[in-house]
């Protein structure tokens, strides 16, 4: 099952009860955008957490508003952030770096990678 927002994202549930959202190449990520995806996961949570794969390649801007969005509790037990160029990387390292996440998260630009470091943590929904 996944819901599309024509402009930004999609999101989902992958194989194991593990939530994916997939930012579109290109997006700027700003507070209202944030915020829709972020209530995008925890509707279709239900209520429920579950380790989130949110692929992130490939974006053009992470706003400051975006970011305090981000650091707010959601339905997510685990975040790993997939990239797979420097810059994307840097914006994850930044927001690591500068507000405390609210659950563990991690970049990898391995998507496998990043499964397993999900499934390690994960809880029953």
């Amino acid at each position: 099952m996944a819901e599309k927002d024509p402009c930004d994202y999609v999101i989902g549930f992958a194989p194991d009860d593990v939530m994916f959202l997939v930012w579109n190449s290109g997006v700027r990520i700003e507070a209202a955008n944030a915020r829709a995806a972020v209530e995008a996961v925890n509707d279709l949570a239900a209520g429920s957490r579950y380790p989130l794969l949110v692929t992130m390649a490939e974006t053009a801007h992470l706003s400051r508003a975006a970011r305090d969005v981000f650091v707010e509790p959601c339905a997510a037990s685990r975040i790993a952030l997939l990239g797979n160029n420097p810059v994307d990387r840097m914006l994850a390292d930044y927001q690591l770096a500068v507000q405390e996440p609210p659950c563990p998260t991690r970049f990898f630009t391995s998507e496998s990678e990043a499964i397993a470091w999900l499934r390690l943590g994960r809880t029953a929904p």
